[in-house]
């Protein structure tokens, strides 16, 4: 009999940088009081879920993140760097109508052709999907039949469902929106994975907003 693997995949909550449209990457901000909620409402559903084992980006709002969900299981929190978000360079700190105004043709890219992006520092999506997908595999191999929780960030959320759907890199940014605390879930068995959920939010217990 084969045996399922199963990835809870989440995005941390909303930040504090979020709120502000700036550009976090590898540097961070605290969770909002209404991130914190996010966390705790994807916890409250997933509570009667059977997590086995829990990994994080080492990003501190990501680890936050997912100390709340795994809640009071007596499992602990694996961090890993190759789940960090993608490094931005010159860009992080800066707001995004900043980095719009001073560089047109990298946010174009950035957004629009994910392929061609490239700024002072940065990592390029191709250099984030090869690091995650590398963190991703060692994951699932050590860890068949297992029901794994992988709390992360919105480009490499995007990234990791774009390999399961067989997306191409120019249309990584189309819908669904990866709302702050969103789920993806997908299941592993025989090698062959089947998609679940793709950015729910059905756990939200107020409107989204886009952050």
């Amino acid at each position: 009999m084969k045996s399922k693997t199963l990835i809870y995949l989440v995005r941390h909550g909303e930040t504090e940088w979020n709120v502000d449209h700036r550009m976090q990457g590898h540097q961070d901000s605290p969770l909002t009081e209404l991130g914190v909620k996010q966390a705790e409402w994807l916890g409250e559903s997933l509570r009667n879920e059977p997590i086995d084992i829990v990994y994080s980006s080492s990003s501190r709002r990501a680890y936050r993140t997912a100390e709340i969900i795994k809640g009071d299981r007596e499992i602990d929190i694996h961090t890993l760097d190759e789940f960090k978000e993608i490094n931005l360079g010159i860009w992080e700190g800066k707001t995004q109508a900043e980095v719009k105004a001073n560089d047109p043709e990298q946010f174009h890219y950035f957004w629009n052709d994910p392929a061609e992006y490239k700024v002072q520092g940065s990592e390029t999506f191709e250099d984030v999907f090869n690091r995650v997908m590398n963190g991703l595999n060692q994951i699932i191999q050590n860890n068949e039949g297992r029901s794994i929780l992988l709390v992360t960030h919105t480009v490499v959320v995007k990234l990791i469902m774009s390999y399961f759907e067989g997306r191409p890199m120019k249309d990584l940014w189309n819908p669904p929106y990866i709302h702050p605390a969103c789920l993806c879930k997908i299941a592993i068995e025989g090698g062959k994975p089947e998609i679940l959920l793709h950015g729910d939010i059905t756990h939200y217990k107020t409107d989204p907003s886009v952050s």
